[in-house]
C-alpha cells in the first residue's frame, strides 16, 4: 500500500508518518520509485504498536524508542523484552518512603510474585502504599504494612486476569507478532480496568448524592 492508504489505515496523519519514518520508530516501505514506497501489513502493526503506547499507555517519545529497541533487538528474551515494556508503561512516581519501599518489597515476597528488583512498578506500587497511607484510607494509624495487607484481597484475581491475558498470546506466532499482543493487551486491559473502576466510582458516588426516596 501506498504512504496515504497507510495514513487511512492506521487513523494517523501524513506528516505523523514521515516523522515516524524520519526518526527511525517506522521502517522504510520498499521504495518503488524516487520519493515512492510501499507498505505493508508489518508497517501498519508497528503503526498501531506506537498508537497504542503514545495514546493509551500515555508515553513519550523517549520511551518509545526504548520499547520499540528492545522489540527489534531479536537477541533480547521474549519476557526480558516485555520487562522493558512494564518498566516504560510505568508512571514515573516520585520518591517513596523507605517504610512504603520496605513494605511493597514484603508484600511481594509474601505472595511470592516472580517481580525484577529493579522493576519500576515496585516503586509506582511503593508510592501508592504512601498515600493511602498518608490520607488514612485504610482505617486509622495503620503502617505500611497493614495499608499492604489491605491490596491481598486484590490480588487473585488480578494474577487469574494476567494468566489470562497471557494465555491469549499466540505462542507459535512470530516474536514481534507476541509482543505485539502482549504489550497492546497489557496496555489495553489497564486502560479498560482503569475506567471501570472509574465508572463504578462514579455510581457509588451518585447512589450516595440521590436524595432519599419519600416513603
Amino acid at each position: 500500500m501506498k504512504i496515504a492508504a497507510l495514513s487511512a489505515a492506521s487513523g494517523l496523519s501524513l506528516p505523523t508518518l514521515k516523522f515516524y519514518l524520519r526518526e527511525g520508530l517506522l521502517h522504510p516501505g520498499q521504495s518503488t520509485a524516487v520519493n515512492q514506497a510501499e507498505y505493508d501489513q508489518g508497517h501498519l502493526r508497528r503503526l498501531r504498536l506506537i498508537r497504542a503506547l503514545s495514546e493509551l499507555g500515555g508515553l513519550g517519545l523517549a520511551d518509545i524508542r526504548r520499547v520499540l529497541a528492545a522489540v527489534d533487538d531479536e537477541d533480547r528474551p521474549l519476557h526480558d523484552t516485555f520487562g522493558v515494556a512494564q518498566d516504560a508503561m510505568a508512571a514515573r512516581p516520585h520518591a517513596p518512603s523507605p517504610a512504603a519501599r520496605a513494605a511493597t518489597d514484603r508484600f511481594i515476597h509474601r505472595h511470592g510474585l516472580r517481580v525484577r528488583p529493579e522493576a519500576e512498578v515496585r516503586a509506582l506500587l511503593a508510592e501508592s502504599v504512601d498515600a493511602l497511607h498518608d490520607f488514612a484510607l485504610c482505617g486509622p494509624a495503620h503502617d505500611h504494612d497493614a495499608v499492604a495487607a489491605a491490596l491481598d484481597p486484590l490480588l487473585p484475581e488480578t494474577l487469574a486476569a494476567a494468566d489470562r491475558a497471557l494465555a491469549s498470546v499466540p505462542a507459535a506466532a512470530p516474536r514481534g507478532e507476541q509482543l505485539l499482543v502482549t504489550v497492546v493487551g497489557t496496555i489495553a486491559w489497564e486502560a479498560a480496568l482503569l475506567a471501570l473502576r472509574r465508572l463504578a466510582l462514579e455510581h457509588a458516588s451518585a447512589l450516595r448524592a440521590a436524595p432519599p426516596r419519600a416513603g
